[in-house]
């Protein structure tokens, strides 16, 4: 089942930075790719794209930046066509897509110093730029002796050049070391929160956007399974939450639960029920004490994004 959270225009007229409508894709006209994407990306959001690897999150992501000729529905950014605003479109985006894209023997300023010329942007923003990104201290080393992080914020940088409105990234914390994730993390929520920068992230590291996002889509062998905010996420999660109960005597135990109106299911070395109001609970434990079970743990197991994840593509 396909699961839909949109959000409705308010009466500021608020603007999606992309809209795409039953976008598909084939290749060599046979395989499909992709089928009836439609996503809505808010203006000011962090949206992270999920989904395993090969469900094509890369080929959407190519598509919209036109790195792949579109087949089949219909693509806007800033409620324009991508067709016949290319160009404009463009200098309002900023993408790092796959492997970094950095000249190994120049230093992050040089690097930097190549892209300004080419935006005809000010000299300054290559300091404003290196600076966002915590790169300032660089100096002259080559971006060949980088760590991958630092490799990555170069990356972001280059995508920051001409200030865009809009950063679209594939992956960008692939390969990274704890560390690393946790440098790009807090990075891309000081763009959104400070900058006021719209985010399209792709990734399958699933727990380390649940930390990030502030929408999520998710997509599974080509089909877009799950859009919504994380508020509704986390509402979904907090209705798969279970109360958990280990005890000495689990039949005894199951059937003074069902007596409670708990529904009781095994689980693990224990019972759980669904998570319930705090008073039930009590009671529901009050009764196994005095009917002289040892109540040996109570625990609420909360879903995380990842096993909400697994039922959607299940």
């Amino acid at each position: 089942a396909c699961i839909y959270f949109y959000i409705t225009k308010s009466k500021n007229q608020y603007m999606y930075c992309i809209t795409t409508k039953n976008l598909s894709y084939r290749f060599n006209g046979k395989d499909t790719v992709l089928s009836d994407i439609e996503l809505a990306v808010p203006k000011g959001a962090i949206y992270g794209f999920l989904g395993p690897n090969g469900a094509g999150k890369t080929t959407t992501l190519r598509l919209l930046l036109g790195l792949l000729k579109k087949q089949t529905g219909s693509i806007q950014f800033f409620e324009q066509d991508f067709e016949g605003n290319r160009l404009s479109i463009l200098r309002k985006t900023g993408s790092l897509i796959e492997a970094p894209s950095i000249y190994a023997h120049l230093s992050a300023s040089e690097n930097l110093a190549l892209l300004q010329k080419i935006y005809r942007c000010d000299k300054n923003r290559i300091d404003e730029v290196l600076k966002l990104v915590g790169l300032e201290h660089t100096g002259k080393k080559s971006a060949g002796k980088f760590s991958l992080g630092m490799k990555q914020r170069l990356s972001i940088a280059i995508a920051l050049m001409h200030e865009p409105e809009l950063l679209i990234l594939d992956e960008p914390t692939n390969g990274l070391d704890p560390n690393g994730i946790i440098e790009i993390r807090e990075l891309l929520k000081k763009l959104n929160q400070e900058q006021g920068l719209t985010i399209l992230i792709s990734s399958h590291l699933l727990a380390e956007i649940e930390k990030m996002v502030t929408h999520v889509g998710i997509i599974n062998k080509g089909k877009l399974i799950f859009q919504g905010t994380m508020q509704s996420l986390h509402e979904a999660q907090q209705q798969q939450s279970v109360i958990y109960f280990e005890t000495n005597n689990l039949p005894a135990t199951k059937n003074i639960l069902q007596a409670a109106g708990l529904h009781a299911v095994e689980y693990e070395k224990g019972l759980s029920i669904q998570l319930a109001e705090p008073a039930k609970v009590a009671l529901a434990n009050t009764q196994l004490v005095e009917q002289g079970i040892a109540v040996y743990q109570i625990s609420v197991i909360k879903n995380d994004l990842e096993s909400i994840f697994m039922d959607l593509i299940k």
